[in-house]
């Protein structure tokens, strides 16, 4: 009996492609059959590219996965599917697409197609209505670039796309142009593309674009924060229990497949170690990277006064436009009254748009400019016609804006908002209590004298700056707080000081400081004095003993005036410095320790801290300002039912349970008549409330009538 031919390998796919993978030299005329197979097939695609055809798609497939055992084969068959998209992008079905496009990015997983082509082909397709795929390729871009940087970036090929993807940002096409815009935010978002050419092309392109989508996306990129650095791998966030994997794998059964995990997890925790001892990768936000902030904020400024959009974009360049001039101290004075028009109480987001109103303000801005401002919210905002929330509000917002250029506030205006310290809502109280304290500590001047309060020694070391002053810092502040212990220093270590070397620096200290050391100096010169005058006495003795023992005693008094001299000298040289010349030489002559500077926080802490202010001032100035220190009212909130019931559960816990125990010494035992009598509905002793009220004289003569008629009815 003849047996049938089972060879179905032609037909069979998968067969033969696992089986050239095994011994690709064994099949290599049925390959060959295959792909010309493919050719003949492609030919007749071309006809109608808008068709589906599955046979086409299995053989697409098919040479992809198995084109790395037959290079010199499939060398022109990426060309022909990047030609195929390139020319039938927009009518091809979308199933179609999407196999090509998966063959290639395959072909590029094994390296056989340059990433620079294939990734400007894919930059092309995003222009293509199909958004699965537009995803699908903007997933891959970014995994392809993160992949081909991630042992050391590739300069070359990172310049040839981005400038092909500068070139996308412009494109006619708003889906392609928005797409390129995500992805070279998200490409900096992961470090890979976060240098200054990235982002300045963001800045010049996208923030002026046309289309709004790609403009709005280049606004929120300059609004982001520091804080959201994205982690790429979510595993690596999950920290490793490398104590629990071992308590596991000893107590339980051994077996290989729980050794190898034990053996992963040990990998994972060293990863995870040798993660935390690399110095850790700070993502900057893209306003500081700017190279043109002025020209920046200028467009941007000309552009918002010329737009239709809504008024939710018009905040945003408002929030672009008010960082880049806090941050980088710009002059943009027109800015300041296009922003008072939007100063009403009414207005839709008038806290942001106080916010913004305080990010542009900087010291350098001139008082005048911003002077109208801090007097339209307090004519819109702090008069007693509004309710006290917005009267704090305008409070805090006036605070923030003089926080950043004090010199704005005046004296008169300043003197009436301190008038609200005594008002009757706390948080109008404790909005002008802050504004008087940060004008204590920044020009007390200004205040009344009776709100300036008690002047501490940080306020008077502080001097008043005029515009445009910077305060620069000569020597460590707070340094004099080592200088207490310290009677001398030794500066003999600084090599680069010649007339100093080898020598002593006293220290003058200030009064009620180093009283100590004062007297013991004083000592030392009695001392020396004492010395001398013996000298003197065994000068006056040498002269009185005999003749022979001149010679030897003349010697002795010349090399004790000659020590004498030689002390004096080191005195003429020892250095008298004050306090504050003390300290600078001090930091100059030694690298402070980490204990040091807990001690200089400490005295700089005390310096500015009285018996009347219970916490300093925050001096530090944030580059932006929170939403939250405008918003911020000392207001105790109105709670719901739902709110007061829980905070009443709360505070019944660990607690007995109210009115249960009533005075038995047993639980168990019965109640008196008195006792029951509380728990009794009032119906059943209404007429025993009723006889103990006590009867006019009326009731008394008509109770004693009815009686005596009863008396007289039994006769």
């Amino acid at each position: 009996m003849v047996r049938p031919n089972n060879n179905q390998l032609p037909e069979n796919l998968p067969q033969l492609q696992n089986l050239i993978k095994r011994d690709p030299e064994s099949y290599s005329d049925e390959f060959h059959i295959q792909y010309q197979h493919f050719l003949s097939l492609l030919e007749v695609f071309a006809l109608n590219p808008g068709e589906e055809n599955k046979s086409l798609d299995d053989i697409v497939m098919f040479i992809a996965q198995v084109a790395q055992c037959y290079p010199a084969v499939c060398e022109q068959f990426p060309k022909r599917l990047s030609d195929l998209l390139k020319n039938y992008a927009t009518v091809l079905d979308p199933a179609m697409r999407n196999c090509f496009v998966k063959a290639l990015i395959l072909l590029r997983n094994k390296n056989l197609v340059p990433a620079l082509d294939i990734l400007e082909l894919f930059f092309q397709l995003l222009r293509c209505p199909d958004k699965n795929l537009r995803t699908f390729l903007q997933t891959h871009i970014v995994t392809d670039i993160k992949n081909m940087n991630a042992k050391h970036k590739d300069m070359k090929l990172n310049s040839s796309l981005q400038a092909f993807m500068y070139s996308m940002l412009k494109d006619a096409n708003p889906k392609a142009a928005k797409m390129s815009a995500d992805i070279m935010i998200e490409l900096y978002k992961k470090n890979i593309w976060n240098d200054t050419k990235t982002v300045n092309v963001i800045a010049t392109v996208g923030c002026f674009s046309k289309v709004t989508k790609v403009l709005v996306t280049s606004l929120k990129f300059f609004l982001g924060h520091d804080e959201e650095d994205e982690e790429s791998d979510s595993d690596s966030d999950n920290e490793v229990d490398l104590k629990g994997a071992l308590m596991a794998n000893r107590v339980n059964k051994k077996t290989k497949k729980r050794q190898k995990q034990l053996a992963q997890v040990k990998k994972q925790a060293v990863k995870a170690q040798k993660k935390k001892k690399n110095a850790p990768a700070f993502n900057f936000s893209g306003i500081h990277l700017v190279h043109n902030p002025q020209g920046m904020a200028e467009g941007l400024f000309k552009q918002l006064q010329g737009t239709t959009d809504r008024f939710e974009v018009k905040l945003m360049h408002l929030d672009v436009i008010s960082r880049l001039i806090g941050i980088h101290e710009l002059f943009l004075f027109g800015f300041y009254p296009y922003i008072t028009r939007f100063l009403q109480p009414h207005q839709r987001q008038v806290t942001r748009v106080l916010q913004f109103a305080a990010q542009a303000s900087h010291e350098l801005v001139p008082g005048d400019i911003i002077e109208p401002i801090l007097k339209t919210i307090a004519n819109n905002f702090i008069t007693e016609r509004n309710s006290s929330d917005v009267m704090a509000i305008g409070l805090n917002a006036t605070r923030e804006i003089c926080m950043r250029c004090p010199l704005a506030m005046g004296e008169d205006l300043l003197q009436d908002l301190a008038m609200y310290k005594t008002y009757k809502e706390k948080s109008v109280m404790m909005a002008a209590r802050s504004m008087i304290t940060l004008y204590r500590e920044q020009l007390p001047a200004l205040l009344h004298k009776k709100d300036r309060g008690r002047q501490t020694e940080a306020q008077a070391e502080r001097k008043v700056r005029a515009y445009g002053e910077r305060e620069v810092h000569d020597t460590v502040l707070g340094a004099e707080a080592l200088l207490k212990n310290s009677k001398t220093i030794d500066i003999a270590s600084d090599e680069e000081t010649d007339s100093n070397d080898g020598e002593w620096v006293n220290v003058a200290h200030s009064d009620g400081e180093g009283g100590g050391a004062d007297n013991d100096d004083e000592k030392e010169d009695n001392d020396e004095d004492e010395d001398e005058d013996d000298e003197d006495d065994d000068d006056d003795n040498s002269d009185v003993e005999e003749e022979e023992d001149e010679d030897s005693n003349a010697d002795e008094g010349l090399g004790s005036c000659e020590e004498a001299s030689k002390k004096k000298k080191e005195r003429a040289d020892v250095k008298l410095l004050n306090q504050k010349e003390a300290a600078q030489e001090l930091a100059l002559t030694r690298i402070f320790t980490d204990e040091d500077f807990k001690r200089i926080n400490a005295a700089n802490l005390k310096k500015t801290v009285t018996s009347a202010r219970k916490r300093p001032l925050e001096q530090d100035r944030a580059e932006f300002v929170k939403l939250n220190s405008i918003e911020m009212i000392y207001k105790k909130r109105k709670h719901d039912k739902e709110s007061r019931l829980e905070t009443v559960q709360e505070g019944r816990k660990d607690r007995e349970r109210f009115g249960w125990k009533d005075g038995r010494v047993n639980e168990h035992c019965s109640k008196t008549n008195r006792e029951k009598r509380k728990t009794k509905n009032f119906g059943m002793l209404r007429h025993k409330a009723r006889s103990k009220v006590k009867k006019s004289f009326k009731d008394k003569q008509q109770a004693l009538r009815k009686h005596l008629l009863q008396q007289k009815k039994m006769k």
